[in-house]
């Protein structure tokens, strides 16, 4: 697989492209997804915000940021970790029967030992084949102490509209509500979005699947995880929408974030183990 780096809106990028047309393609800043069209579609499935920033050092609002190592403002870290807005190493093109995959490396340095003291290597894998994409986030700890971290991969899903938009798989699950600040249930089996949502569940183990009210319009797709523990799923609604900078007042519209999380119980890796989590996304009809 030959690679060469293009230009997204003036950062630098490598698409990933398997010999059946599925594509996606990552920043090298933050290791940040910020397409994906499978083979069969054509069409984009993430939502990337054109009022981001785009510069050296900022965040990118949509794609799969990679949240690393504290979720939101849980810790005394920039919000969301360091990880999104530094430069990653690109290891690894190739392509092989089963699709096409890159693999991109941030390892710590005099910046990120300055906000947290710590040795680490982490990889993220990111593979597409058909209608299917893959994201594997792995951590090594290669220092003499142990290492406690938070993790995501902050995953905006693009939607015809967020109003019709439903998520199954959630039912009976328990959730930390962050809009109102209490811990709840999930009583429905279908969950719609009715203004702001911000919610942690935890201890997801099974696959969603998200489609539109009438199932028709784009087919589905199905969300699974392995490695991590927690799903979030977030949309900042209306209100919420107006007071960020960089997303149209509109936006919150057309994306649906449903993120792989290790938050509830963050991870710990002792000196020289290994974690992994990986989040699979896949477009059915």
């Amino acid at each position: 697989m030959e690679t060469s780096l293009i230009d997204y809106h003036g950062l630098q990028a490598v698409a990933v492209r398997a010999a059946d047309g599925a594509c996606a393609l990552v920043t090298l800043q933050g290791a940040q997804v910020v397409s994906w069209i499978p083979a069969a579609s054509g069409a984009e499935q993430l939502y990337v915000s054109p009022s981001s920033a785009f510069a050296p050092g900022q965040a990118i609002r949509g794609g799969v940021p990679v949240v690393f190592p504290q979720f939101s403002n849980r810790g005394a870290l920039v919000r969301h970790g360091f990880a999104r807005t530094m430069l990653w190493e690109l290891l690894n093109p190739s392509v092989h029967d089963d699709g096409a995959s890159i693999t991109l490396r941030l390892t710590d340095d005099a910046q990120s030992r300055a906000a947290w003291p710590h040795a680490f290597v982490l990889p993220l894998v990111v593979r597409v084949a058909a209608d299917d994409l893959w994201m594997e986030l792995s951590c090594h700890n290669p220092g003499a102490a142990e290492l406690q971290f938070s993790c995501a991969l902050h995953t905006y899903l693009r939607v015809p509209d967020v109003a019709q938009a439903q998520v199954r798989g959630l039912g009976g699950g328990a959730y930390w509500d962050a809009v109102d600040g209490a811990n709840k249930i999930q009583a429905l089996e279908l969950l719609s979005v009715d203004g702001e949502l911000d919610r942690v569940y935890a201890g997801v183990q099974q696959p969603l699947q998200v489609a539109a009210r009438d199932g028709v319009q784009s087919g589905s797709l199905q969300v699974a995880q392995t490695g991590f523990q927690d799903v979030v799923v977030w949309n900042p609604g209306a209100a919420r929408a107006a007071a960020l900078a960089d997303l149209p007042y509109d936006g919150y519209r057309s994306m649906l974030c449903i993120e792989a999380a290790r938050i509830s119980n963050p991870v710990c890796l002792q000196a020289g183990a290994h974690w992994a989590g990986l989040q699979h996304l896949a477009r059915r009809r």
